[in-house]
């Protein structure tokens, strides 16, 4: 009987131990999207001074589009798609709809300042990419 209670202890334990390096483990992965989309605001709206309601439009389109990023990412996962191409394309595809959205919420001053912080080489990255994906 003691023996059976201290196998049953120790597997306890063990299950412990487990669930408590699996936890660590998911931190590990790094800030969770609801972190990244407040950290990018926050970035956005110190460095282009952005109003209030212009960094709650920018975390609004974030939230969003990166969610609806992430269910087309896992869509392709699930149908086993092992192509990178294909989750540049819908990474691309997001992130124009992510650049549109800030065309019309940023004043020209700071789309300006936006382009020129890198978004500029990262647009002109993606319509490379999507002129040679049209000419196959």
């Amino acid at each position: 009987m003691k023996l059976k209670l201290i196998v049953l202890s120790s597997f306890a334990v063990l299950a412990l131990m487990c669930f408590n390096v699996s936890a660590s483990a998911q931190q590990a992965q790094g800030p969770d999207l609801y972190e990244q989309v407040q950290t990018e605001t926050d970035r956005l709206q110190r460095v282009l001074e952005l109003e209030d309601w212009q960094a709650f439009y920018v975390d609004s389109t974030l939230m969003h589009d990166f969610t609806a990023m992430m269910a087309d990412y896992e869509k392709l996962q699930s149908s086993k798609v092992t192509n990178t191409s294909m989750y540049q394309a819908v990474q691309d595809k997001w992130m124009d709809q992510i650049d549109a959205t800030y065309k019309r919420i940023f004043t020209e001053k700071q789309w300006a300042a936006y382009l020129k912080s890198g978004a500029g080489k990262l647009i002109k990255a993606r319509e490379k990419r999507k002129a040679k994906a049209e000419g196959k």
